[in-house]
């Protein structure tokens, strides 16, 4: 028999089974010239389809051809990722099978009843449920969303508010995965919808305590900001609902909570760099929202009431980590509040909750956070001791402010979701719950560990990673590497069932807790937007070579991910240094910049100028655009890629991602894959359900798995 066919066809196989289909072309997109601010010029503008061509009955011609382009781009992923459909059937397998499907959350007691979710085998939502004065009472079914979600291809549910005398629920759903909510009310002695419905709202909803009125904030239609705030009266026509406050100015939007005394409803308008409140008696709901302290630009405050005293925390003053004030509930001006914690250098306070005998904390201090009990009477403090290197902690559901007891939330990268009562007087824990994660997981199988990167400018840079037990640090071990380093907000080093499917195949996985995020305090969010937001991208950079240099890793076995603003990093650091890594995971990812900034029609542009800079603005302009992740695409090699989007995104519209990818393969100079998934009925946060969500992790994770040779 001759020899040569067979060894050609096994070449053949083994070359397909490494890089995919390479046999299939990728999808072209056609190039249309088109002009866009400052003089650029855009081919791939025509992608955009609005609102209005998306849900049109008869696509138009240019949705027709979109629809046609993103059915190609999801073929062609398909194909070239057939050859790990095995493997995602068993990553998907593994994903769901950890999670516990008979699973019920710790209940909390309020106003007579204690509150849980729970969810059912085999479904993929929550049911929300009570029971009457004790947890030995009858269960009462409140709202099961699997039988709301029975023939939708989304569904998510929020906002759930129960009336004052436990007989109505409000809840909002959205079907679409726009973000736009419609308001429901359900008697929860009969189970029967009231007739009352409120469309395009934020889902964001609080009763008065006449337990008829009902305030909520709507959108609007196009730019989907939270700018009014509403009041609807049971049994009427939400056509005649009254406006109770506008917010006209386009960089701030609104939202309502309720103080710790249950006596006031807050109306909340922020930006990035300025907030204002206002306050309503909850027994009248009919007066007036009377301004707590009018804005001012780089004020930023939150408020919280009990025992006749407002509490507030505040960068009033210089304090940039914030501090702990108060003032009397008849005397709200800035003149007469009093220092209650005084701002620290080296301590970021992120939270507070109030209790008649104490304050709870929620600090971040070295890049970790702590919970620091103060006592009302004398303000002296203690921290809860939590016993690991890099860990999350944060405040619970705390509702009853005569408690000893303070609930709070604990995992690391070693110990899944947990939540304890901590009495504050004994200084004794009581874990309520550990989330149990099926399948054999034990923590003592893993090791995590907290490291520093010297940046360029000689900024230390924590980094938090995870890997399995028996791991040699030569270099050889293929290695994740995450971040987001946005809007202060920090990436906290939790636990993640999910790459335990990696760290199982050899895998380390870290976090790069680049600026931008907020873990070393205030300076390190200012130092990682504006003009500074470069910072972001070299840090992760930094972050990732010294991984290689320490050999962690290596640049043929390191890959990135990121998502969302995350993603902006994603495609900044690989136009910057695509030699650094073997492949990227790049998920809903902020890539057209400039041209979205400049756009007040797109939702959340507006209110973001404080974080990225207006391109109004030459300055602003001129380096915005020397970093936008699509402007910047040249013609060189760049990694393996992998991106994922919505078509329904609210917060990074799908075209920014398709566009992006589009012009990456016009002008890269290598035959590295790039693939693409748009899920055609998700938004911004992927598919609802709590096992079908795992689906585009699997694809991801055999994405990387497969580039680094592991196959089962």
């Amino acid at each position: 028999m001759n020899r040569k066919p067979r060894l050609l066809l096994l070449l053949s196989i083994l070359i397909f089974s490494c890089s995919g289909n390479q046999t299939v072309k990728p999808p072209v997109a056609e190039k249309k010239p088109f002009e866009v601010a400052g003089g650029r010029i855009d081919n791939y503008y025509w992608i955009r389809l609005s609102d209005a061509q998306k849900t049109a009955t008869i696509p138009d011609d240019q949705t027709s051809k979109v629809l046609e382009y993103l059915t190609a781009e999801n073929d062609y992923t398909k194909s070239v990722m057939k050859h790990t459909e095995p493997l995602q059937k068993k990553i998907f397998d593994e994903l769901v099978s950890r999670i516990k499907q008979n699973d019920s959350s710790v209940p909390w007691f309020e106003n007579g009843y204690f509150y849980y979710t729970r969810y059912v085998e085999g479904k993929e939502y929550p049911v929300y449920c009570r029971k009457k004065e004790t947890l030995e009472a009858p269960e009462e079914i409140m709202l099961d969303v699997n039988r709301l979600a029975e023939g939708k291809s989304y569904c998510s549910v929020t906002g759930l508010a129960v009336t004052p005398d436990n007989k109505i629920l409000a809840y909002a759903a959205d079907f679409v995965s726009r973000r736009r909510y419609t308001i429901y009310f359900l008697d929860l002695n009969s189970g029967t919808l009231l007739p009352d419905i409120i469309e395009n709202t934020t889902g964001n909803c609080v009763w008065a305590n006449d337990n008829r009125t009902l305030f909520y904030t709507t959108r609007d239609p196009q730019t989907l900001r939270a700018e009014r705030v509403r009041k609807h009266k049971l049994a009427t026509l939400a056509s005649q609902d009254s406006e109770v406050y506008f917010e006209n100015d386009e960089t701030f939007s609104v939202s309502l909570s309720r103080t710790k005394s249950r006596k006031y409803i807050l109306i909340n308008s922020s930006q990035t760099l300025a907030t204002e409140v206002r306050y309503i008696d909850a027994s009248k709901p009919e007066g007036e929202a009377k301004v707590f302290e009018p804005r001012t630009r780089n004020h930023e405050y939150s408020i919280d009431h009990l025992n006749g005293y407002f509490y507030i925390r505040t960068n009033t003053g210089n304090a940039e980590n914030f501090k702990l004030m108060k003032t009397s509930e008849k005397t709200t001006g800035l003149d007469y509040w009093t220092d209650v914690i005084p701002h620290r250098n080296d301590v970021l306070l992120e939270d507070f909750e109030l209790f008649n005998d104490f304050i709870a904390l929620e600090e971040r201090f070295n890049g970790l956070g702590r919970i620091n009990i103060v006592g009302m009477a004398d303000l002296s403090s203690h921290f809860i001791d939590f016993g690991e290197e890099t860990y999350t902690c944060g405040l619970g559901t705390n509702i009853n402010p005569a408690s000893e007891m303070l609930r709070y939330n604990y995992s690391s990268l070693t110990t899944p979701n947990s939540v304890f009562d901590y009495n504050v007087n004994t200084r004794e824990k009581h874990l309520l719950k550990q989330d149990e994660i099926q399948g054999g997981f034990s923590s003592d199988d893993y090791e995590s560990k907290r490291l520093w990167a010297r940046a360029a400018d000689s900024t230390m840079v924590p980094i938090s990673l995870v890997y399995r037990k028996g791991f040699v640090k030569n270099g050889k071990a293929p290695l994740l590497l995450y971040a987001y380093g946005s809007y202060g907000s920090s990436t906290d080093p939790s636990f993640r069932s999910n790459i335990i499917s990696l760290l199982d195949r050899g895998f380390v996985f870290a976090i790069a807790h680049v600026r931008g995020g907020s873990e070393m305090g205030r300076h390190w969010y200012e130092d990682g937007k504006l003009l500074k937001k470069k910072n972001t991208f070299t840090d992760f950079i930094d972050c990732a070579q010294y991984l290689v240099n320490q050999k962690y890793t290596s640049p043929d076995r390191l890959f990135a991910q990121g998502g969302s603003a995350g993603g902006l990093l994603i495609g900044a650091v690989v136009n910057m240094r695509p030699d650094l890594f073997k492949g990227v995971i790049a998920a809903v990812p902020f890539v057209d910049v400039v041209t979205t900034m400049l756009d007040t029609s797109i939702p959340l542009t507006t209110f973001e100028w404080d974080e990225w800079g207006d391109p109004g603005q030459k300055e602003y302009y001129d380096y915005m655009l020397s970093y936008s992740p699509y402007d910047q695409v040249k013609r060189q090699k760049y990694p393996n890629m992998i991106v994922t989007t919505g078509f329904w995104d609210s917060q990074v519209q799908y075209w920014e991602p398709v566009k992006w990818v589009a012009k990456l393969r016009d002008m890269k100079k290598d035959n590295n894959l790039l693939v693409m998934d748009i899920n055609m009925s998700a938004g911004h946060g992927g598919a609802s359900g709590r096992f079908e969500r795992n689906r585009v992790t699997a694809l991801q994770y055999a994405f990387i798995l497969d580039l680094a040779g592991i196959n089962e």
